[in-house]
């Protein structure tokens, strides 16, 4: 291999992380039947999906098996047996059981190299459609009145209370924007650090109006505990309501949201809940252009990652399957700070 091809320090870095997360990949190799794919192997795989953008587990296989670079990256020998893509997906669920994508994510932001270059006060948060796999012909009514095969739904009124998709029951019918078509989708959170940028937190959830007010709460609370101290949060204007600063603040966030003082579909004019005792501070300005960043992600992982479309079906798969898109994100940036 090249010796400045720039998966060797990946691969050197996910090793690390790997051996500290050797005690809990043990309990996930089979105890019983067909010896089971190796979870670290099977991780590494994963990754190569995420940097590369590999459309199926399928077609990874297939690379796999006369890619020598990618057989370095995943651990397998030259003339090792590739795994059967229906015994690696039904491993891969097993590193979703076990959580690992989540532990690998803070495996990684504690590595000595790494947490150095995190800052542990200041933070942005947005969230992104991700479109289910699942078709529209699939959003059919719940009490079953729909006799035909799905594909003539012209003219019918369909909301997510009276149907449901048959091929992702938890997908939602979500608009992202008026005159915007409505399609089956969820959405992805995204937590991000402002010094550098990288991603210290993410989740998936039912596409709603307050889905991504909700995740944010639940994302920031948890970080401000593990803190131990008051933390700044940067957000557009979509999280600029009442209930949603008041439960920043409870938990010891300081919330800088973009102020929302567009008029209503009506005229009336809205109040800001965030008023001139936070924009005030230098720091809100700061955390309103940092806060830009955040986009980053999101972009590299529609463009080149798997972002913009899942690949799994129900909330656990499609979020195991955002968090590692997350984790290649962080990755493939990490070696350039630290040559910095």
């Amino acid at each position: 291999m090249p010796t400045n091809h720039p998966l060797r320090k990946l691969r050197e870095l996910v090793r690390e992380v790997l051996k500290d997360l050797s005690h809990s990949l043990g309990k996930l190799y089979a105890s019983e039947g067909r010896p089971s794919v190796p979870p670290e192997q099977l991780l590494s795989a994963l990754l190569l999906q995420a940097f590369y953008g590999i459309r199926s587990e399928r077609q990874l296989m297939e690379q796999l098996n006369y890619n020598l670079l990618y057989r370095w990256f995943a651990g397998l020998a030259p003339d090792d047996p590739v795994w059967v893509p229906t015994s690696f997906t039904k491993n891969r669920e097993r590193l979703q059981e076990g959580d690992i994508f989540t532990k690998f994510m803070t495996k990684l932001l504690n590595h000595p190299q790494v947490k150095p270059l995190l800052s542990d006060e200041h933070f942005s948060v947005d969230g992104t459609l991700i479109e289910a796999w699942a078709s529209q012909k699939s959003f059919r009514p719940k009490d079953g009145s729909d006799a035909g095969d799905g594909t003539n739904f012209h003219g019918q009124k369909r909301t997510n209370d009276s149907h449901e998709s048959d091929a992702d029951p938890e997908s939602r019918l979500y608009r992202k924007a008026a005159g915007r078509e409505a399609k089956l989708s969820y959405m992805g959170h995204v937590t991000m650090e402002n010094r550098n940028g990288l991603a210290v937190a993410g989740k998936v959830t039912k596409a709603n109006g307050t889905a991504e007010r909700r995740a944010s709460e639940s994302m920031l609370k948890a970080i401000a505990k593990a803190a131990g101290r008051a933390i700044t949060a940067g957000e557009d204007k979509a999280y600029d309501t009442s209930d949603h600063v008041e439960a920043l603040r409870a938990a010891n966030v300081t919330p800088h949201v973009a102020q929302n003082n567009s008029p209503t579909k009506t005229g009336k004019p809205r109040k800001s809940a965030i008023d001139g005792r936070t924009t005030r501070h230098e720091g809100y300005s700061m955390s309103q252009t940092r806060r830009a960043m955040i986009e980053c992600i999101f972009g590299w992982g529609k463009q080149h990652g798997t972002m913009r479309k899942t690949k799994h079906r129900g909330i656990a798969s499609a979020g195991a399957g955002f968090l590692l898109s997350l984790i290649a994100y962080n990755l493939i940036r990490i070696p350039k700070l630290i040559a910095a």
